[in-house]
């Protein structure tokens, strides 16, 4: 058990209840629930020694069960993923060398992703996350969603080094512009996927919420507001479009990435 993966999901979702059950239809027209193919998704993780759902919902539980999957069940009291993962750990009764926080909410997750992140903890980060550059087009529909009163992705700000200085739900850094086609824009997307060395799991427990995460509800703040540096790692999509799903609009944009991609 040197490298887990645990996919926290919850029922009672403020924004968007039951959202681990919702149905994705995929390219050859089956539906499977979000936590399956987030499940999918995890397994296609080269060198993983095992992918547990981690829930407190028997719907989840019985759901995952359904398809194949390994169950662990976690403390209701659970703010965030971050301290299911945690929890989840210690039930398994396992010191894994490298857990990753798998979001399941994130589906399209690419195996690529979550293999940078296994690297650079083993190299030496207390906590890894993947960002991706913005698109004129990404930056688009997030500056869209804002405007509309919605809650889109989430956006890094880093240093010179590609350590987090801030990760917030409004599009960081302003700037105020509209971009066109061929442009580089200047933000960078958070993917809401996390590798943690067990220190820092056990440091970020230890602490407790801060202001800053209950603020913004990005559960990563907490790492910073202690000054737990954040590695932010930079991946490419290699031509695959990006989207996790937030809100029931973010539905048929995911649907229409797996038709093209041609995922079942």
């Amino acid at each position: 058990m040197e490298r887990v993966i645990i996919i926290p999901a919850r029922f009672a979702s403020s924004r968007y209840p039951g959202k681990p059950l919702v149905g994705l239809r995929g390219a050859t027209g089956e539906t499977r629930s979000l936590i399956e193919r987030s499940w999918r998704a995890a397994r296609e993780v080269d060198g993983v020694d095992a992918v547990y759902v981690a829930t407190d919902d028997d719907r989840i539980a019985e759901a995952a069960h359904s398809f194949g999957a390994d169950v662990v069940m976690t403390d209701a009291g659970c703010a965030n993923g971050t301290e299911r993962c945690a929890d989840a750990i210690a039930r398994l009764g396992i010191a894994p060398r490298v857990v990753v926080n798998l979001q399941g909410d994130a589906p399209l997750t690419p195996s690529w992703f979550v293999s940078a992140l296994l690297e650079a903890v083993e190299a030496g980060a207390q906590m890894a996350t993947p960002v991706l550059r913005l698109t004129p087009e990404t930056h688009a529909r997030f500056m869209d969603d804002r405007r509309n009163g919605l809650v889109g992705g989430t956006t890094a700000v880093m240093d010179v080094l590609g350590r987090a200085l801030y990760f917030s739900k409004e599009v960081l850094p302003h700037t105020g512009r509209i971009y066109a086609e061929g442009e580089t824009v200047p933000a960078f997307h958070h993917v809401g996927v996390y590798a943690y060395a067990p220190d820092a799991l056990a440091r970020y427990m230890q602490a407790g919420p801060c202001e800053l995460e209950i603020l913004e509800g990005l559960e990563q703040l907490r790492f910073l507001y202690n000054g737990i540096p954040v590695t932010c790692v930079e991946v490419t999509a290699q031509g695959r479009e990006f989207w996790e799903l937030n809100n029931p609009a973010d539905v048929a944009r995911i649907e229409a990435v797996l038709a093209q991609e041609g995922i079942a």
